[in-house]
């Protein structure tokens, strides 16, 4: 089976932003590999530590909450 990783990253990290807290913290209950992937693209910092959460870098907190609102949020709708 082909899996396409690029769209899992994407998705994984639009979800990091729903668990965000302390400005810039999320809870890392990813899959390692997608974590990793991850700091390797730049949008968070070393996943690879005893906490349980990683650090957004600043592009990866704008991404994540690009992507979160992209593939999540229901636009209002106006009028009536």
């Amino acid at each position: 089976m082909n899996i396409n990783t690029d769209a899992i990253d994407e998705v994984s990290l639009a979800l990091l932003y729903l668990t965000l807290h302390d400005r810039y913290r999320a809870w890392k209950g990813f899959d390692r590999d997608v974590l990793n992937r991850l700091h390797e693209r730049g949008f968070i910092e070393d996943p690879v530590n005893k906490t349980k959460s990683v650090i957004f870098t600043e592009e990866g907190l704008r991404e994540s909450e690009r992507l979160f609102n992209q593939h999540f949020v229901i636009p209002e709708r106006t009028g009536n």
